[in-house]
């Protein structure tokens, strides 16, 4: 981690942040709308997915549809929004997948 002499929110004095670098993985629509397949992001110690989630959403706001129903994981495992991330994590976004057959599709198969 490396540590950042920033002023304090409140009044003029200055404290310590530290920050730590995470890892995201893009795959699929996302990696599509925002061009890359991958990017190291410096961020505070105490992020949450969702803030690696708003970071994206205000650089990309075309990922806005494919995002709100997207799953995460983190280090290989599906994760809340709200799992704080630790230096070094790999973030992903995983998007909807699509195909299959409708229901009623399905029904038609079998009937015949």
């Amino acid at each position: 981690m490396i540590a950042l002499l920033v002023a304090c929110p409140v009044g003029n004095e200055l404290c310590y942040n530290t920050s730590m670098k995470i890892h995201l993985r893009y795959f699929a629509s996302v990696r599509e709308t925002i061009g890359q397949d991958e990017e190291v992001l410096t961020v505070h110690e105490g992020t949450r997915v969702a803030d690696v989630r708003a970071l994206l959403l205000a650089r990309y706001p075309q990922l806005q549809p494919i995002i709100e129903r997207s799953a995460f994981a983190v280090n290989h495992s599906y994760v809340p929004v709200y799992t704080a991330l630790q230096e070094g994590d790999e973030v992903v976004f995983i998007p909807p997948v699509g195909g299959g057959t409708l229901p009623d599709q399905e029904l038609r198969v079998w009937s015949q």
